[in-house]
């Protein structure tokens, strides 16, 4: 086993890294966090490419040797940037040789376990993808609809409805002011459909009649199932105050196909959505490769922060 150091990459204000690296250093297992979004202000480069990479990353408080690192814990590093002062066309040209440079040294770490790799996370975000694997690995996906097209959205609301509209990536929303806008998943009628839906692709899916939901989360071999009791409306991330949650055994089909998805694409780490109806049939929303749960009770937090510690500390072997 490596003993050497855990780089954890992401932002300085990422609570759910906080807490996987307040359980490794509990271990006394070394850790460098570093966010590629802080160079070139305060990150430093030098690796050389002799068939294989070596060299050094340097922070503010540490220096890593990229050969020594035994896994990286990637999670939501902020954007790369242009040094102060540099603007129009010279900042973009820093900025993409920031993210092919530095990006590309910390996604081919030699000997390195990824929790996950960020070239996955970026492949399983795509959710038309998700939705045809979810359907092959053996999930109950409700009938949606992927189209810029204002007939076929209005005749698949008909056909299917009630249907809900829910955006195809959390990207960053503002209004006028700059203030952050969050775009919830919401129902649809035919009748509110218009020519906006011609300027970029949707996603409609048909309701799932749920009486609560399922965050499972996957680590590995381990599987963490919570019941999330308590939502008012189609999109529980809206009333959290009003949430209960139980940890639950997860269904031996629901896990074999989650274990099946997890394989299919190539992650350790997977947090996947489902609506469970009063037949208790989970359906599938989607999965996050990169999702959060610092903000369960510690009860249910902490074994998910253990597992994901132990696939860093371990590199992925079994434990």
């Amino acid at each position: 086993m490596s003993t050497g150091p855990v780089l954890v990459v992401s932002r300085v204000d990422d609570v759910t890294a906080d807490e996987v690296v307040a359980e490794l250093n509990r271990r006394r297992v070394p850790v460098v966090r570093l966010d590629p979004g802080d160079f070139p202000g305060s990150v430093s480069v030098s690796v050389r490419a002799d068939g294989e990479l070596s060299g050094t990353v340097v922070t503010e408080s540490r220096s890593v040797e990229v050969a020594a690192v035994r896994s990286v814990y990637w999670r939501r590093p902020s954007p790369y940037a242009a040094p102060r002062g540099v603007g129009g066309q010279d900042a973009r040209w820093c900025v993409e040789e920031a993210r092919y440079g530095v990006g590309g040294v910390l996604a081919a770490l030699p000997g390195a376990h990824y929790v996950n790799h960020p070239w996955r996370n970026r492949d399983a975000e795509y959710k038309p993808a998700q939705l045809a694997l979810a359907g092959r690995c053996g999930f109950d996906v409700p009938p949606t609809l992927l189209t810029n097209n204002l007939d076929d959205a209005r005749a698949f609301a008909r056909e299917h409805g009630p249907v809900i509209y829910k955006p195809l990536r959390a990207t960053d929303y503002c209004d006028d002011a700059g203030r952050a806008l969050t775009v919830w998943v919401e129902e649809v009628d035919p009748g509110e459909l218009h020519e906006v839906v011609g300027a970029t692709m949707h996603q409609f899916q048909k309701r799932v009649r749920s009486v609560a939901d399922l965050r499972v989360t996957a680590v590995g071999e381990h599987v963490f199932t919570v019941r999330i009791d308590g939502s008012r409306g189609l999109d529980w991330r809206r009333h959290y105050d009003a949430l209960s949650y139980a940890l639950v055994d997860t269904p031996p089909a629901l896990e074999k196909a989650v274990h099946a998805y997890m394989d299919a694409a190539g992650l350790a780490f997977g947090a996947f959505d489902f609506g469970l109806d009063a037949e208790g049939r989970a359906w599938w929303y989607e999965c996050n490769p990169n999702g959060q749960y610092a903000w369960f009770p510690s009860s249910i937090t902490a074994p998910i922060v253990s597992a994901v510690a132990d696939q860093l500390q371990y590199a992925g072997e079994p434990t």
